[in-house]
């Protein structure tokens, strides 16, 4: 037999399931409004990728990881992986689908 979880362990679960949920959320808004990006990219024949602007943000980041605590390294990873599904997104809408 399994024994009882206690309260506060079933309580900071609680609050790791709902910062979870907020994240998904974010990141579809943020998701959301770099589709958008990717069309006006499209539309005026701009690159997928910039990497100035991607350079900025990584500095960014880490300064905001570092004033929250956070590993900046794992801050850059994040956000490496994410730009790279937003750069797939923007080479995907530049490329239209081959017609059938």
């Amino acid at each position: 037999m399994t024994e009882p979880v206690p309260e506060d362990l079933l309580a900071l679960r609680r609050s790791i399931d709902n910062i979870d949920a907020a994240i998904i959320h974010m990141l579809a808004e943020r998701f959301r409004c770099t589709q958008q990006v990717g069309v006006l990219k499209a539309r005026l024949r701009l690159p997928p990728a910039d990497l100035g602007r991607e350079a900025e943000q990584v500095a960014r980041l880490r300064r905001l990881a570092e004033g929250a605590r956070l590993d900046p390294e794992f801050a850059e990873k994040f956000l490496a992986f994410v730009i790279r599904e937003v750069i797939h997104h923007h080479e995907a809408i530049r490329t239209p689908a081959p017609s059938t």
